[in-house]
């Protein structure tokens, strides 16, 4: 759940580097919150209006934490047009987001998983 609300706290920071784990929980909390969206629209007889809404506040923040998480693997944040690309663009999305972090300082600032275990 910290990792969920650090992502929120940083609405809008597009720079720095963001670990995987930081990206995949902030992924699952998204995917538990859209579900249980989805459970209260049917239970509701709503056409979807909660999930929109949700999703669109959310936009940004996940925009951010990909590009941080690009950024964490020498990337620029630019990649993340790849997934634009039908399927082809997804799967090399993916495998960018699952590879680990470049260990010590890249261009894009100190590895945030070194810095957490000096702490």
């Amino acid at each position: 759940m910290n990792y969920y609300i650090e992502v929120i706290k940083k609405y809008t920071v597009f720079t720095g580097r963001a670990r995987r784990a930081e990206y995949w929980m902030f992924f699952l909390f998204n995917f538990i919150i859209a579900f249980v969206l989805g459970i209260i629209e049917g239970i509701l007889e709503m056409p979807g209006v909660l999930g929109v809404i949700y999703m669109l506040a959310v936009l940004i923040p996940g925009i951010a934490v990909s590009i941080r998480r690009l950024h964490d693997t020498d990337k620029s944040g630019w990649w993340i047009l790849i997934g634009l690309i039908p399927l082809i663009g997804s799967i090399v999305l993916l495998i960018f987001m699952v590879s680990d972090s470049t260990p010590g300082e890249n261009q894009f600032g100190a590895n945030p998983k070194e810095l957490s275990s000096e702490a």
